[in-house]
């Protein structure tokens, strides 16, 4: 483990995959597999420093604030075959074109 490394440090990352329809076109969206209870200080740090380190926000204080107003969602996403980013698919592992995914994973979904 590397001497500057936090822990939670690689928690979050900013959704690249498909699927994940934004209520806000101006909105940042994060993610991280497993569904997580954002009431847990290691969890609600860890994405306020990912913020933060990825420039959404200037201060870890504006982080906090940001999540403080987000709006969370909780399902599921897979790796469509061949393919190499998440779509977020249903339970079943169906995304809403009727593809089938493989490896299924819990996800939560943070919107600021």
């Amino acid at each position: 483990m590397k001497k500057d490394t936090r822990p939670g440090e690689e928690l979050w990352c900013e959704w690249s995959g498909s699927g994940y329809n934004k209520n806000n076109s101006e909105s940042t969206v994060y993610y991280t597999l497993d569904h997580v209870d954002m009431d847990n200080d290691l969890v609600s740090r860890a994405l306020a420093s990912a913020i933060q380190r990825d420039g959404v926000a200037d201060s870890l204080g504006d982080s906090f604030k940001l999540i403080e107003n987000c709006q969370i969602t909780r399902g599921w996403c897979g790796i469509l075959e061949e393919e190499f980013e998440y779509v977020v698919c249903d339970e079943n592992s169906e995304t809403e074109y009727g593809d089938i995914v493989d490896n299924i994973e819990l996800t939560t979904w943070i919107e600021i």
